[in-house]
């Protein structure tokens, strides 16, 4: 298995300490100022994102908020977590899609488990791991059906989409 500091240079490792429990994780997450991904016992820096960044992830949700409005979808931002119960990742991705009821960790509200479509706004340092590893680690979601990555630098959007059959199929 690839460790995902060498996927990535960010998220950086936030803690010395090798191994934390998902309820450690949980109960440290609750009290930081600042975001950290969880995976396998391990917790990740995450770092904050540049104007670019903000302004295509404010335009998306607004655009989404817009298309889905009286429809059994709802976009959330960044600030809502999604747990993949398979895998252990904990994540914040940019823009969430949760169709029907939203399910959460042990009835939380906090660590989403069912999201439909998942939105990341691609940096830098983090194009390489948004396309492989992260991608990878969130088709462990059941209810995933499509997987949007945008990247600002070449202008370009890229969306996995589950097709009949359970394969990932790419459209540019």
């Amino acid at each position: 298995m690839v460790n995902l500091i060498t996927e990535v240079n960010e998220p950086a490792v936030a803690y010395a300490k090798q191994h934390y429990s998902i309820e450690e994780y949980l109960e440290m997450e609750n009290a930081a100022t600042e975001k950290h991904e969880y995976y396998k016992g391990r917790i990740f820096a995450m770092s904050g994102a540049k104007l670019e960044h903000n302004i295509v992830t404010s335009n998306l949700h607004t655009a989404l908020g817009q298309n889905l409005k009286g429809k059994p979808c709802r976009p959330f931002g960044s600030d809502m977590r999604i747990h993949i119960e398979k895998n252990t990742l904990f994540t914040y991705p940019d823009i969430t899609i949760v169709c029907g009821e939203p399910k959460s960790l042990n009835d939380d509200n906090m660590n989403f488990t069912n999201p439909s479509v998942i939105f990341e706004v691609a940096a830098p340092s983090t194009r390489k791991y948004d396309r492989g590893k992260k991608f990878k680690l969130y088709r462990d979601i059941s209810t995933l059906t499509e997987y949007v990555l945008v990247d600002p630098l070449s202008i370009s959007i890229e969306t996995f989409s589950k097709n009949g059959q359970g394969n990932w199929e790419l459209k540019d």
